[in-house]
């Protein structure tokens, strides 16, 4: 029981930078494997598509190791939430508290702030147009966050600089501009 009340408390966000850190050289030294989470949406839809798409012609099966990834990512997260969730709200910085509050968000008893309904205006807004614009960006750049700025980075790759800082910067911009921006707009 110590070890599920000791899973339960916060850890130190280092902890889990060293351990993805730690899962490029595994991959590596393993089967010369590279790690992504968007190529995966690729390789289910070459899986379930069986259409004549250029795109999907491919082995997806030598991929399929990455498949078995997102499923560990689906069940860590569904044992998290429900195992290891603690039953007190979300703790929020004040200073974030402060800032969220000029947007309307103020439950924090959720990861997803009740404030913030998908069958909103707002919520279509985040979440659907949103959600394309990060899927429409991951393909663009050839990939995601986590493949660009661990992957990519840890073997030196060019593409992989130029794109994580272009997230890093397209973050930054949307944060303090677009989002308080939309939030003020959509209220």
């Amino acid at each position: 029981m110590q070890v599920l009340t000791y899973l339960q408390h916060p850890w130190h966000w280092a902890v889990a930078g060293v351990l993805i850190g730690l899962t490029v050289p595994l991959l590596l030294i393993l089967d010369n494997k590279t790690f992504g989470i968007s190529s995966s949406l690729r390789h289910i839809c070459a899986a379930c598509i069986p259409a004549n798409i250029s795109f999907f012609k491919y082995d997806w099966k030598k991929e399929s190791w990455n498949l078995f990834f997102i499923a560990g990512i689906l069940i860590g997260g569904f044992i998290a939430n429900s195992l290891l969730h603690d039953s007190a709200n979300i703790q929020v910085a004040a200073a974030t508290q402060e800032r969220l509050a000029t947007y309307g968000i103020r439950d924090y008893s959720a990861l997803l702030p009740a404030d913030i309904h998908l069958f909103t205006l707002k919520g279509l807004v985040f979440f659907v147009f949103g959600g394309f614009l990060v899927g429409f960006g991951t393909r663009y750049a050839g990939g995601c966050t986590s493949g660009h700025a661990i992957m990519g980075l840890s073997n030196l790759q060019w593409p992989s600089l130029v794109a994580t800082i272009c997230f890093m910067a397209g973050g930054f911009f949307s944060a303090n501009l677009i989002v308080p921006y939309l939030f003020k707009w959509l209220s």
